[in-house]
């Protein structure tokens, strides 16, 4: 299993809850941090990050002699991995993609833009901070050319089981309806936390964290298919 962090997110603060969580229940669990650019982590262009994870996952199948392995990312880690799949033949190993807020269509909100009207960065809710040399928040754009790109394609490809687990109270991905990926009923499933657990209070920046989101992301990885339509997680 490798997981996939999202943007300005080191695999360390990502991960430090979920990561366990997947090794207690048996999982051999690899995490790698992309994308870095002035020392920013997941912050370079989205199709470098995605070519980045395809030399990773070649060295984890080379490592444990899998043939396939499984994929959870956060946000820009829950849709840059289908830029992998779909473009560089990447469906081959990954047998399930497990989307935790991802920006799957891109983002509308919290664009922070220059004196002159150019849309420059994706605000980090959390620091408060703008960056303003950030090639995967343009990407991550509604609109934008890479987002275009994606879409060129379907939303799945056939031998990919996929989960896309959303939260409606997401200030970052917006609207969090555009997290939803269209497919097949047995290879994709979307769920809203608030669907399952009406008072989940839990965000875009600490969904990884959640435990009902662990129980989710365990469910989708312990059988064929993606996470069951009718999983009962406890809130």
């Amino acid at each position: 299993m490798v997981l996939v962090n999202g943007t300005f997110e080191t695999m360390a603060k990502n991960w430090w809850t979920l990561a366990p969580v997947l090794a207690d229940a048996g999982c051999c669990v690899y995490a790698f941090d992309h994308g870095v650019t002035h020392v920013v982590p997941a912050t370079g262009p989205v199709r470098d990050s995605a070519i980045e994870l395809g030399t990773f996952v070649d060295r984890v199948l080379g490592a444990t002699g899998a043939q396939e392995v499984d994929l959870v990312g956060h946000s820009q880690g829950g849709m840059m991995p289908r830029w992998y799949i779909g473009f560089p033949g990447g469906a081959a190993k990954v047998d399930d993609l497990v989307g935790i807020a991802p920006s799957s269509h891109g983002t509308q909100g919290l664009i922070v833009r220059d004196d002159d009207g150019e849309g420059s960065a994706l605000a980090h809710a959390d620091q408060g901070v703008a960056y303003r040399t950030c090639a995967a928040c343009i990407d991550q754009q509604a609109g934008s050319a890479f987002m275009r790109e994606l879409a060129s394609i379907p939303d799945t490809v056939p031998g990919v089981d996929y989960t896309v687990i959303s939260t409606e109270h997401d200030e970052i991905v917006t609207p969090d309806t555009s997290q939803a990926l269209d497919g097949p009923e047995d290879q994709v499933t979307n769920l809203v936390l608030q669907d399952l657990c009406a008072r989940d209070p839990f965000a875009h920046d600490q969904s990884p964290n959640d435990p009902v989101v662990h129980q989710i992301v365990l469910d989708a990885l312990d059988h064929d298919g993606p996470a069951s339509k009718d999983v009962s997680p406890t809130c």
